[in-house]
């Protein structure tokens, strides 16, 4: 068995750069048709597409809001005009607005929460509606699989950055939550927590001295890659990983290992 996806139909969204970006161009390589949903940043995620297609793949941009109910609607109608079914959908769009939590104001808070909890749930629940209403398709072991990109700050506190650990620690609940639920229909649901992952949006903090300081928080003393957190979800999405569900993959070098307690704390 490999971790091939062939014939399925992917929706990631927040695939314009990072996490989601690499995402989306892992699971076509796998061999799935992929969505590739931006919210702000058409040109890589038309990119993105493109070059799937060039590489003999399948794949659309689409822009959506995910906290927007409707836009969510409408990302997952035009998918099935295109290709009549979904079968994988990762719930990838996040954001950070930081601030001590005293300076925080309420705008802010609630973009956060709107954008990586809402969001999240929006998504998840029209991907559950669409398997239930589609059925067992025959182009893998489960009905459908869906995948919440959460982070280590789902157990992990922040300081600075309450609205960002609240929308993450929610994330987890989300999701073991809708696992219970779906389970019966065969539906898997699933969530990975990157740790610190080299992006180009944080170079400032993964690259130079600022990635020294990263390294005493890293037990296997390397910072991540975003090819680390796409692999891990194509295993996720395939069958390879079929009695895998209500999961959370930590793709974080050990740092949720606490490794300042290495030495007895």
């Amino acid at each position: 068995m490999q971790c091939r996806l062939d014939d399925q139909i992917a929706i990631v969204t927040g695939a314009s750069s990072g996490l989601g970006f690499a995402t989306a161009s892992a699971l076509a390589e796998a061999g799935a048709a992929v969505a590739v949903n931006y919210n702000s940043q058409a040109e890589p995620a038309e990119r993105l597409a493109a070059e799937i297609v060039a590489r003999g793949g399948r794949a659309f941009a689409y822009g959506a809001d995910v906290s927007d109910e409707d836009a969510v609607a409408r990302l997952f109608a035009q998918t099935l005009e295109r290709w009549g079914a979904v079968d994988i959908v990762v719930a990838n769009s996040g954001m950070q607005k930081d601030a001590p939590s005293a300076e925080m104001s309420l705008a802010d808070w609630k973009r956060v929460i709107d954008v990586n909890l809402t969001g999240q749930f929006l998504t998840a629940r029209a991907a559950i509606r669409q398997f239930m209403a589609q059925g067992d398709r025959g182009v893998s072991a489960a009905v459908g699989k869906i995948l919440h990109m959460s982070s280590v700050h789902d157990v992990i506190p922040w300081g600075g950055h309450v609205n960002y650990a609240a929308s993450k620690g929610g994330v987890d609940m989300l999701m073991r939550t809708l696992a219970q639920e779906v389970g019966p229909q065969r539906i898997r649901v699933n969530a990975i927590s990157p740790g610190a992952i080299s992006t180009a949006i944080n170079k400032e903090a993964t690259e130079g001295e600022a990635a020294e300081k990263l390294m005493r928080l890293i037990p296997y003393k390397r910072i991540g890659r975003a090819e680390d957190v796409a692999r891990a979800a194509v295993f996720l999405a395939s069958d390879m990983a079929d009695y895998i569900t209500g999961a959370t993959l930590y793709v974080d070098g050990g740092m949720t290992l606490y490794p300042g307690f290495e030495d007895n704390g």
